[in-house]
């Protein structure tokens, strides 16, 4: 077996999907198909089951691929000794939602390229959905949302917390005022769209009180919800640190409620199949550059747990 079949089999094991799995090792389909039909051959087992879109791996993949990443690591921490640092001509591919890149992902990037000067990064910034999504895949490396990625090869841990407030422009509320449920129920309210994280915390805060929304917007993205915010359109449930500058200048206003909107975590997802020490080494700077930007913030507003 060569070094390329090894990884094409624990890049299969990620994707659990051959034409992704081609994509990302830039050849076919046939090809994947007969480097995993020559592993079976040579260990004389059958390590994945599919079929009718079902795709498992079994008792003996399972362990074939816990063999294999450790030889994979093994191979590039030799290379690394060797060359004295790690590989880094391929890029780190991060993916992060708005709240994150608006508050710490600039410093990470800046660690980044200290650190490691000749290693390019990618960054995307999307919703949870797409990240999620791109991350099973095989598309990025790490991401920053608000759900973990689930499986075999990925690992996840809570990034920070951001506190959530409402807030809308002095056109449309009263900054002196205490808001209850009820009242706020009776304004327009932009949200983000129906089956996202932050919908499905405010749908229950209303719901709970027996109060729903008579006027509610949907948007996928926090710079367009602020910007209609700082418009009068609305109000809206934001992380408190993505609006300091509008609060400062009194283009926004918090709104005092009687009931606290939840807090929201940030959820950050890596891929331990391959490149997993440097993916590792990105990972710390990443808990570093959250933790310094939770400790830079009031406490009750961004913390790490």
């Amino acid at each position: 077996m060569r070094l390329i079949d090894l990884r094409s089999f624990v890049v299969l094991a990620r994707n659990r999907h051959f034409g992704r799995t081609a994509t990302e090792m830039n050849t076919t389909q046939p090809a994947i198909s007969a480097r995993l039909a020559g592993i079976e051959r040579d260990l004389g087992h059958r390590l994945v089951e599919r079929g009718e879109g079902r795709f498992a791996l079994t008792a003996e993949g399972q362990e074939t691929l816990r063999r294999f990443e450790k030889i994979l690591d093994d191979v590039d921490d030799l290379r690394e000794t060797l060359s004295g640092g790690p590989a880094l001509s391929e890029p780190i591919r991060i993916g992060a939602i708005d709240s994150v890149s608006s508050t710490w992902m600039r410093a990470l990037v800046d660690a980044l390229h200290m650190r490691f000067p000749d290693l390019p990064v990618e960054l995307t910034v999307d919703t949870t959905k797409a990240l999620t999504s791109g991350m099973e895949k095989g598309e990025f490396d790490l991401i920053f949302c608000l759900r973990p990625v689930l499986g075999e090869s990925f690992r996840s841990y809570s990034a920070c917390v951001f506190q959530m407030t409402w807030a809308g422009s002095a056109r449309l509320i009263d900054p002196d005022r205490t808001y209850t449920v009820s009242d706020l129920a009776k304004l327009p309210i932009i949200s983000f769209p129906e089956g996202s994280p932050p919908y499905e915390m405010i749908a229950p805060y209303f719901h709970d009180e027996h109060a729903l929304a008579s006027k509610l917007t949907s948007c996928n993205s926090l710079y367009a919800i602020i910007s209609m915010m700082m418009d009068g359109f609305g109000v809206g449930a934001v992380p408190a640190v993505t609006i300091g500058r509008e609060l400062h200048s009194g283009a926004l206003y918090p709104l005092a409620v009687s009931k606290r909107f939840p807090a929201m975590p940030i959820l950050a997802s890596f891929q331990t199949a391959t490149r997993s020490d440097l993916i590792r080494e990105v990972v710390r700077e990443a808990q570093e550059a959250a933790g310094t930007y939770c400790a830079s913030v009031r406490p009750d507003l961004a913390w790490v747990d």
